[in-house]
């Protein structure tokens, strides 16, 4: 009843309500996967917890069977959910972190950052960044996962997500780039159906970050207008939109605005025709979806 008394500012059926005072209704129950280290099971998982004090914590996928045992590409991927919804543990990035291990012969680490609007931004960025650095201490070998240290390869490094995801993504490759970890590569990003900006200002956007714009003169959402975007970490950039994606225009005009920017290096896209945002996610089994994850894979092997 409470929700009928207050302004909605963003009705995003069936996932949530937003309202202007910044809270939210979350209009779906939470669905978990738990990690697993079933022995016959191709991928296996489990959940470490980087910073007692926020709970920032991210979930580590690596392929059970190695002969002989080898270093492995890196993806560090960021889930979406307009910053307010999902987990690294929720089914649907789950099941897509597990397929691309499963296929790609990779580990991945997915970030679990806390949720706005309890926790406005940035603080989803931020948490990303302090996920990402405490994964860079892995470099050398020495860091706090044994995973991490015996498998993964960090010259080979891969950093995106889908959605809001990907917008944070975007944020950790240019401060990684400013940053320059030692013995730590990005060889590419990507963006699946991003979630950045236009002149309009984004409603959902303002509420979660009231000190921004909400619009494409703020650096987070439109990156190309950043004036650290020629340092960004990365050799390529690969983006997917779909045809039916209301985001699909603002991805076009970041990948455009990308081209042309200060940043050297090589820029991509796939639009997918007649899919809407983040199909893929929700209709995993199409010919659609699958070719979503094999231009993923082959943009890993080809950087």
């Amino acid at each position: 009843m409470a929700s009928a008394t207050k302004e909605i500012a963003a009705d995003m059926l069936p996932f949530f309500r937003l309202f202007t005072d910044g809270t939210i209704e979350r209009l779906s129950p939470r669905l978990d996967i738990p990690p697993s280290d079933h022995p016959e099971a191709a991928v296996r998982s489990k959940d470490v917890v980087i910073d007692p004090d926020t709970g920032v914590s991210v979930r580590i996928f690596a392929p059970r069977h190695q002969s002989p045992p080898q270093k492995l590409p890196l993806v560090v991927y960021i889930h979406g959910g307009a910053f307010c919804m999902g987990a690294a543990s929720s089914p649907p990035f789950h099941n897509f972190i597990s397929k691309l291990v499963a296929k790609g012969n990779l580990i991945a680490v997915s970030v679990d950052y806390r949720l706005a609007p309890e926790n406005p931004l940035p603080i989803p960025f931020d948490d990303s960044w302090t996920a990402f650095q405490w994964i860079a201490a892995h470099a050398d070998g020495s860091g706090a996962d044994p995973w991490l240290n015996d498998l993964a390869d960090f010259r080979r490094v891969f950093v995106g997500g889908e959605s809001a995801g990907a917008t944070i993504a975007n944020d950790v490759a240019i401060r990684a780039g400013v940053r320059r970890f030692s013995g730590l590569e990005i060889l590419g990003v990507f963006l699946v159906h991003p979630f950045f900006g236009n002149k309009e200002v984004d409603k959902v956007y303002k509420v979660l970050c009231p000190a921004s714009s909400g619009r494409d003169d703020d650096p987070r959402l439109n990156p190309a207008v950043d004036p650290r975007i020629g340092e960004m970490a990365g050799r390529r950039v690969m983006f997917f939109v779909a045809e039916k994606d209301p985001l699909r225009d603002r991805g076009r005009a970041y990948y455009e605005g990308l081209k042309k920017s200060e940043w050297s290096g090589e820029v991509e896209i796939m639009e997918t025709e007649g899919e809407g945002h983040c199909f893929h996610l929700f209709n995993p089994n199409t010919d659609k979806a699958a070719a979503i994850t094999d231009r993923l894979l082959a943009f890993f092997i080809a950087a």
